[in-house]
């Protein structure tokens, strides 16, 4: 027998796509269009529920939290195209299944809800995390990449398992070790950063574990190490791929049996901290090649990869306005034409050089809309290039983008500001997206009429 579904979404064309969709597989599926008159039902008889977060009356969020109360084995799957880091960590803790960012296709949405559907009997606890009562470091994005990423960090941030962080430089490494900390149990505790590319080798030793007095010349007085300082926290190891392999040898003991020995010294001391680390290269190549243990890497059970800015470029425009704010630039507009060059970009800085960018072109423009002229040289100078042109090496997440975009156009007969407020988007990302995916080729000529979607 298939499995009964609910959908809860205040668009009445959302509820049809989903409903669409996962007749498909032959699922019974009903839809609401509140989450209050959804209440009002028997959702025991339902297998999984599925909701939109942004409602009217009653929010996702708070019908969450209702259906936890009286049926908290019931499986949840929110929907929204507001997705952020803190959006996530608490539509976990309350409870959530999964997460899943708007626009999304047909197939993304039935591979999400076959996957919660099969492990529903297997899954026996949820996260227990408060962190609406957190400060954290903030990630800036909504889109479905980076909404995966703050799920992988939701789930393992409460969790005592090592992580290693990976990804390109420029990425954030060292704020999701901040999150990572922050969102867990240990967030009263120290959180200890050691830049260990930064520190000679002969004298990293002795600061992670620190040295008895007279150990050395030079040891005039007792040094308690960094590990021992982040007793019942987190020490974060940045760029650990600089660490020796003699030295790689000693971490990979402590973390074994969680035990310091100062240098010189006789004590055995306990310390209970949480080891995060982030790698600068490519780890399994350092391990190839000799400069990287393997029984080290086998110690991090986590592995954390940070997507890239180019995987995420529907975000530029929410990182351009974040930094913005950040930099008291808040009268300043980017031109469609720049924002354009901005987002055609491949950015192999990631977020830093954006940051960058940003701040060298604002220092340097003094006018309140940034034109294509006013970024630097290698993204005007390409503009004839790059203009109007459909990227031939899309990743599978864009073509979904670029399909949905195209269905909802055509369904509302290429009306934009209707497709918009559907898609979850404002009319200036749209025209954006249509430039980029190369759709103002498959408009329909006055008194054509287009194929929409039945």
């Amino acid at each position: 027998m298939k499995a009964r579904i609910l959908i809860i979404d205040d668009d009445a064309v959302a509820c049809e796509f989903l409903q669409e969709a996962l007749l498909r597989d032959g699922y019974e599926v009903i839809s609401y269009t509140s989450a209050l008159d959804a209440l009002q039902q028997d959702l025991s008889r339902y297998d999984l529920l599925m909701s939109d977060i942004r409602m009217p009356g009653m929010d996702g969020l708070q019908f969450l939290s209702q259906v936890q109360i009286k049926w908290p084995n019931l499986p949840v799957i929110l929907m929204t195209s507001y997705g952020s880091l803190e959006t996530t960590m608490e539509a976990i803790s309350l409870g959530a299944w999964d997460y899943i960012s708007k626009p999304f296709s047909p197939d993304d949405c039935r591979a999400i809800v076959k996957k919660v559907l099969e492990v529903r009997e297997l899954r026996d606890r949820r996260m227990d995390m408060q962190p609406e009562s957190t400060e954290l470091p903030k990630f800036i994005g909504s889109s479905a990449t980076m909404v995966e990423f703050y799920k992988q960090i939701a789930r393992v941030a409460d969790s005592a398992a090592s992580v290693l962080i990976e990804g390109e430089s420029g990425t954030g490494k060292e704020l999701t070790a901040h999150s990572l900390h922050n969102m867990s149990s240990r967030r009263d505790k120290p959180f200890v950063v050691v830049h260990c590319g930064a520190i000679p080798d002969n004298l990293l030793e002795s600061e992670l574990f620190g040295y008895e007095k007279g150990s050395f010349t030079g040891a005039d007085h007792q040094h308690v190490g960094l590990m021992e300082s982040a007793q019942g926290g987190t020490i974060f190891l940045d760029e650990i791929t600089e660490m020796s392999t003699a030295l790689q040898g000693k971490l990979l003991r402590f973390m074994q049996d969680g035990e310091v020995r100062r240098i010189g010294g006789h004590e055995v001391r306990h310390v209970a901290v949480r080891v995060v680390a982030a790698a600068n290269k490519n780890i399994d190549e350092e391990v190839s090649n000799g400069s990287f243990r393997l029984d080290l890497l086998y110690r991090f059970i986590v592995r954390l990869h940070i997507p890239s800015l180019r995987d995420h470029k529907e975000d530029i425009p929410l990182l351009i306005e974040s930094l913005l704010k950040k930099f008291g630039y808040t009268s300043v507009r980017i031109s469609p034409e720049a924002m354009e060059l901005l987002m055609s970009y491949s950015w192999p800085g990631n977020v830093r050089e954006l940051e960058n960018v940003l701040q060298q072109t604002l220092l340097l423009s003094p006018f309140v809309v940034v034109l294509p002229e006013n970024l630097p040289d290698r993204f005007w100078r390409q503009k004839e290039t790059k203009e109007d042109t459909v990227p031939s090496d899309l990743n599978p997440l864009a073509e979904a983008e670029r399909d949905q975009i195209r269905q909802t156009l055509k369904a509302n007969s290429w009306n934009q500001s209707k497709t918009a407020q559907i898609l979850g988007i404002d009319r200036k990302t749209l025209r954006l997206k249509i430039r980029r995916y190369g759709l103002l080729d498959e408009k329909p000529s006055v008194g054509e009429t287009p194929n929409g979607l039945k």
